[in-house]
């Protein structure tokens, strides 16, 4: 090898190295952690976990996704699985904790709870208030779908997995304000939601004037985390089309 080659060659991994290690820098730099914060409501510390991507700035506020874990869960579950995705898209994500893991319930995890969360959010961080969003798995799926149709004018779209409403509760569909869009997703082997009770509820919702996809998913079961990153890109392709067109409206309510 002569001198000349030689020059070329050391320049050539000098450079091929300076490049690696920024990329490197810029991965690590673009990976923000998942941090565990609290929120006061009705009194109460409520915890919740938030993923803020460093490339959100104020000039372009971001949407913001609350994420609803299921039975046995916490908030940081599903934004481990969504982390990813929500970096790539400029995505805030909050996943709060149920007062009590085994499910969510009706009044204590919402709806006030979750308006108190949302509302911290947009005074600590750039949220477009337009582009708020619910993301629900199983248990957190069910109360995704209650807490879309009693604030259907604050949030503006909402996704599910695995969860389906009794019969019995299908009469508060009609009181939906707004016909908030949503989608659902369940796997054609989840032995938890049937297939015929997912249909049902989406039919149900879609009788009271509701907007509802329905995606069945061939070969899966309730194990949402074994196929998350589809399921994740497939929702937010849903989520992202939709934007309240008026200024979010929470409307305080009594429940017995």
């Amino acid at each position: 090898m002569n001198t000349h080659t030689s020059t070329k060659m050391k320049c050539f991994i000098l450079l091929f190295a300076a490049f690696v290690f920024v990329l490197t820098i810029d991965s690590v730099a673009a990976k923000s952690k998942i941090v565990k914060n609290s929120v006061l409501s009705e009194g109460k510390k409520r915890n919740y976990y938030l993923i803020v991507s460093e490339t959100v700035t104020a000039s372009k506020p971001a949407p913001l996704i609350v994420m609803l874990h299921g039975s046995g869960r916490d908030g940081r579950v599903l934004l481990e699985h969504w982390q990813e995705l929500a970096e790539k898209e400029n995505i805030i994500i909050a996943g709060p904790d149920a007062a009590d893991s085994a499910g969510w319930n009706v009044p204590k995890d919402g709806p006030k709870f979750l308006h108190n969360l949302v509302e911290e959010l947009k005074a600590k961080h750039p949220v477009n208030p337009k582009r708020v969003y619910l993301f629900g798995h199983s248990a957190g799926a069910i109360f995704g779908i209650f807490m879309s149709v009693v604030e259907s004018r604050y949030f503006a779209a909402s996704v599910v997995h695995a969860g389906a409403v009794k019969k019995d509760n299908y009469s508060f569909f009609k009181d939906a304000e707004r016909k908030i869009p949503i989608a659902m997703f369940v796997g054609a082997r989840d032995p938890l939601f049937p297939l015929p009770d997912v249909r049902q509820t989406r039919d149900a919702l879609v009788a009271a004037g509701l907007p509802v996809e329905l995606t069945e998913i061939p070969n899966h079961d309730h194990n949402y985390y074994a196929r998350s990153k589809e399921i994740n890109r497939s929702a937010w392709d849903f989520l992202k089309k939709h934007e309240l067109t008026d200024d979010p409206y929470y409307q305080e309510h009594q429940f017995r």
